[in-house]
């Protein structure tokens, strides 16, 4: 008897989901991994830039101030998994223009905005993350969303 094999947006997101393991954020763990005519071009998780000390060494100061989710991004010494996903295909000289980027939580609207600008056309992903901006920009701009298990859409069926 063979076991049914997962569809590809199931699979892929089940590698981003392994990489989330390796993020060093104490509020959420996110992995990310970007796809080019399905093969993996690059993976990304939320930390601390590389050489600087991990939150668990420092304490997440979002945490510390009281900042919920979805509020002022740019208190936190991490960089998110999809911006570090972008980051290390760039690293390495690959190229993301017409890329799927498969998430573990949508994407907030910093890292949309790098999405769009890295020429990556679809975005799955599983949880929700409370950004209306990043829904606004993600629909101007023409992206599709696709969210995961259910095959719903993101935030902007809510708004």
């Amino acid at each position: 008897m063979h076991d049914k094999r997962p569809g590809w947006d199931e699979y892929f997101m089940s590698i981003a989901a392994v990489v989330s393991t390796r993020s060093t954020c104490l509020r959420r763990k996110v992995g990310a991994v970007i796809v080019k005519d399905r093969q993996i071009v690059s993976t990304g998780y939320n930390g601390a830039p590389k050489g600087t000390p991990h939150c668990s060494e420092s304490g997440c100061v979002r945490e510390k101030m009281g900042i919920p989710a979805g509020e002022r991004h740019e208190i936190c010494r991490g960089s998110h998994a999809e911006v570090n996903a972008i980051a290390q295909a760039a690293a390495i000289g690959s190229s993301t223009a017409g890329a799927v980027i498969y998430s573990t939580h949508e994407p907030c609207s910093f890292c949309t905005k790098a999405i769009i600008n890295a020429g990556i056309r679809r975005i799955v992903f599983v949880n929700s993350y409370p950004d209306t901006m990043g829904c606004l920009l993600r629909e101007e701009a023409g992206i599709e969303v696709l969210r995961l298990p259910d095959g719903g859409l993101s935030c902007t069926d809510e708004r």
